[in-house]
């Protein structure tokens, strides 16, 4: 699970050639831009000692593009912009020790100049803007749209005249509203003449503008309830194939991209309906939306790329892990250029889920994909049901897809069920549901994930006496809140979670998320004891079940005092509890050694405190104030 793979995103087409970005845990999580196709061994575009990984918004994305044979990418070590010709890269904007980011570019047509997203962390303030950056390096940027807070998608239309972007202000996140602006592009770079086209803060978001060869402008845009796809032409908003499904997702990482545009006039695209993604053709003459028959139905975020009669994009199914696939329309062939996990697994050992609808709060369904126990080896008796592992997805506004994931087989292997939960506030089913947990984080998911569990148990499916819930990052903070404020469950894993919600409130995270919980709580400080009330670092001693909490040393997003104020709490309450701190990772981990040590640490910990045998030869985690076993 940790070394025999390799993780998958950013499609693109550099020259007409295939590429796309690996991240690799056998490499201490370098990022490596990788080029390919289906004739020839896939190779390595930048050298050892680069890894083309941005941290603008902490979270980066859009790393790496490129005009023609020429690739740009940011530098995770310096966060330098560089420029690759074929030889050693060079750097194209100034040492600032990492101060200045840069993430999402374009190049001109000419390719004299790229228009990218630049972020400057100075001494009191983080500042976003777009910057107009000669591509040979011989100047300094020069801010051509700033005074918002955050901007993404600066695109060029295809004549060179025009560019494209999107902006937004605290307290608001993209998926709750953005705007889409046009600006004439002059040659040197500057912009003038903005206009706003479509989006609103709070009420309407928009996701991937894009041109399109004759150079109308497309994006997809909420404004119905469902991320639908538009054509603005002229100032007239067209609705390409209005339905309910989502064309767009909640904008995390730069770079993401649903649909893209073939040299016959269609739209290749890829849209989500209840908890399925589809890969599919649209012809925008006549609405017509063509699903393409291929094994691919569960699609973490999107990364489609698109030339002359090709697409390209990391694809998934509950029995195939990621992979990056090759479309040729002219010739119907499909190439798999890469997988992320190149070792077969056993299909005995694989479990197959089954997308559920169960009751929860206020007479509403929410949604789940549950995984039953799978191992060809091994039964259980006829009596016996299966511990149960709730999954609680980060974000909180994210998605949990059905593809292979060997974290969730790391368990259905061993003897667990798991159950994945799109709990309300998730992605995938419209904006309104989306909308839930504004307001009600801390208890919409929570009780979610706690009606998962009882739903299963319920109906036999699961041992109703052995429930565990994990999760990371916001995840985490649903994970604490279940064991703090609930009793259903045996122990819990957290990963960097959240358990003071009000150093959020005032600052004490990166500006992406600054006021998040402006819409997910409250404001602040009005709302103060709302803050207080679902911080579970204030009601510790209402914890009586176990839990072991895992976080990295140089984590940004949720700082480490967030897992050791909870650690301090739960060693000064005499509580049962391990506490694993790894050095030299960030928000989400990414080393293989990492991760080994991680998922070891956790089904060991599960085992002590449920009181079996592993089947394989783990090492036992300490665990402080152990409990005894009945």
């Amino acid at each position: 699970m940790a070394t025999g793979g390799v993780w998958l995103s950013q499609t693109r087409f550099v020259d007409g050639i295939p590429h796309w970005l690996e991240t690799r845990p056998a490499e201490d999580g370098r990022y490596v831009v990788v080029a390919g196709d289906p004739w020839s061994e896939a190779n390595d575009r930048t050298p050892p000692g680069y890894s083309a990984r941005t941290t603008v918004h902490e979270y980066g994305g859009g790393s790496f593009w490129a005009h023609e044979a020429v690739l740009f990418f940011a530098n995770f070590d310096d966060q330098r912009l560089y420029r690759q010709d074929g030889g050693v890269p060079v750097p194209i904007t100034p040492e600032t020790g990492g101060r200045h980011r840069y993430a999402d570019g374009r190049a001109t047509g000419d390719g004299t100049f790229v228009v990218c997203v630049r972020e400057r962390h100075e001494a009191t303030e983080v500042i976003n803007e777009l910057v107009a950056i000669p591509s040979d390096g011989s100047a300094d940027p020069r801010v051509v749209v700033g005074g918002r807070d955050f901007f993404s998608n600066p695109r060029i239309s295809p004549d060179g005249r025009r560019l494209a972007w999107l902006t937004w202000d605290l307290p608001w996140m993209p998926w709750d509203g953005c705007e889409l602006w046009v600006g004439d592009l002059a040659a040197d770079g500057s912009v003038s003449g903005e206009r706003l086209v479509a989006g609103a803060l709070e009420t309407e978001s928009i996701f991937q503008p894009e041109w399109s060869p004759a150079g109308d402008l497309h994006f997809v845009s909420d404004r119905t309830g469902w991320w639908n796809l538009y054509r603005d032409r002229e100032g007239a908003r067209e609705a390409l194939c209005p339905m309910e499904a989502e064309f767009g997702w909640p904008q995390w990482v730069f770079g993401g991209a649903s649909y893209g545009f073939l040299d016959d006039g269609r739209i290749a695209c890829i849209y989500g309906s209840g908890g399925v993604q589809h890969v599919a053709m649209l012809d925008p003459a006549t609405a017509e939306l063509l699903d393409l028959d291929l094994p691919y139905t569960a699609i973490d975020y999107p990364f489609l790329a698109t030339h002359g009669s090709q697409i390209l994009f990391v694809g998934g199914a509950p029995t195939v892990a990621p992979e990056i696939v090759l479309l040729d329309f002219t010739s119907r062939g499909v190439e798999v250029l890469r997988r992320s996990e190149e070792r077969d697994v056993d299909p005995g050992l694989l479990s197959v889920p089954r997308a559920i609808e169960f009751p929860t709060q206020g007479g509403l369904t929410a949604h789940a994909h549950f995984y039953p126990p799978a191992n060809e080896r091994f039964a259980a008796s006829d009596n016996e049901r299966p511990p149960l592992v709730v999954m609680s997805h980060g974000g909180p506004t994210s998605e949990s897809s059905a593809e292979l994931d060997l974290h969730k087989q790391f368990f259905t292997s061993r003897g667990f069920a798991v159950v994945d939960v799109n709990y309300g506030g998730s992605t995938g089913y419209g904006r309104e549901y989306r909308r839930r947990l504004n307001g009600s984080w801390g208890v919409v998911d929570t009780m979610d994930c706690i009606n998962a569990a009882r739903y299963l148990a319920a109906r036999g499916e699961v041992d109703a006496t052995r429930l565990v819930i994990r999760g990371g990052s916001a995840g985490g903070y649903t994970t604490l809140c279940a064991l703090t404020f609930h009793d259903d469950f045996a122990a819990g894993a957290s990963y960097y979670g959240i358990s003071d919600l009000e150093p959020f409130a005032t600052g004490q995270t990166h500006k992406f998320e600054r006021q998040y919980e402006h819409t997910l709580v409250g404001p602040y400080p009005e709302a103060v004891d709302v803050y207080r009330a679902r911080s579970p670092i204030h009601f510790v001693d209402r914890i009586s079940c176990p839990m072991i909490l895992f976080q990295g040393d140089e984590d940004e997003v949720v700082p480490r005092s967030q897992s050791e104020v909870m650690v301090e709490a739960l060693r000064s309450n005499g509580l049962a509890y391990a506490y694993i701190l790894f050095e030299g990772e960030q928000h989400g981990f990414r080393r293989s050694t990492t991760l080994e040590r991680a998922l070891e640490a956790e089904v060991s910990f599960y085992a002590q405190i449920l009181g079996f045998e592993l089947g394989d030869p783990i090492p036992p985690v300490p665990i402080e104030n152990p409990v005894p076993r009945p």
